[in-house]
């Protein structure tokens, strides 16, 4: 292995553990995260996209950072915001939700919020029915999880205290595939969070 190779390496390590860190201490987004570690470790250096590591590496040094440092609290946090999800996700049963996220992933914590895939005929049949149970909502954007031009609508509101995010989708959406190539779970229906949580008392 060539010595840029191995710089680049180690650049992109202290990136995504820099990122890690915020992630885990601040409640920072990834994308976020990401820039404010490059900009930390490089400097006002130009940063090229090789220099940048991907989400999954961060995940992996979010998941170490709260084994080192969060050990006697994480668990419980992720367990609690799981089950917040599974109420959630039984109260929006009519809209096929599905857990995405650090609440999924298993690096959720202290800052974390809980983020929902809903799948509706349209975005005004969640809003009525979140205006019926008179839960006031913010409307945002994200990107379509297909990487679609149009983006998504998202309503985000406090829910037991809690931050939630529904991502409102197509109902022809639901044919997405859960996991990624590599198998890694990318979305979980009620079923699948029942046996995580299930799993986790267990342990």
């Amino acid at each position: 292995m060539s010595n840029f190779t191995n710089s680049l390496e180690a650049l992109r390590a202290e990136i995504a553990a820099a990122a890690a860190r915020m992630i885990a201490e601040d409640g920072a987004d990834y994308g976020t995260a990401k820039r404010k570690a490059a900009r930390q470790v490089l400097g006002n250096t130009k940063v090229r996209g090789e220099y940048m590591p991907d989400n999954g590496q961060i995940e992996e040094e979010v998941r170490l950072y709260n084994e080192l440092f969060f050990a006697d609290t994480q668990p419980e946090r992720l367990r609690h915001l799981r089950r917040v999800a599974l109420q959630l996700m039984q109260e929006f049963e009519r809209f096929s939700p599905y857990l995405t996220g650090a609440v999924l992933n298993g690096t959720a914590g202290e800052h974390s919020d809980i983020h929902l895939q809903l799948f509706a005929e349209s975005a005004k049949e969640v809003e009525i029915f979140l205006i019926n149970k008179n839960v006031d909502f913010e409307v945002s954007e994200s990107p379509h999880f297909r990487k679609r031009d149009e983006p998504v609508e998202v309503l985000s509101f406090l829910w037991k205290n809690e931050g939630v995010h529904l991502a409102l989708y197509e109902i022809d959406d639901l044919r997405g595939a859960l996991k990624t190539p590599d198998g890694k779970l990318v979305r979980a229906d009620v079923q699948i969070l029942r046996t995580l949580i299930n799993d986790s008392e267990e342990a």
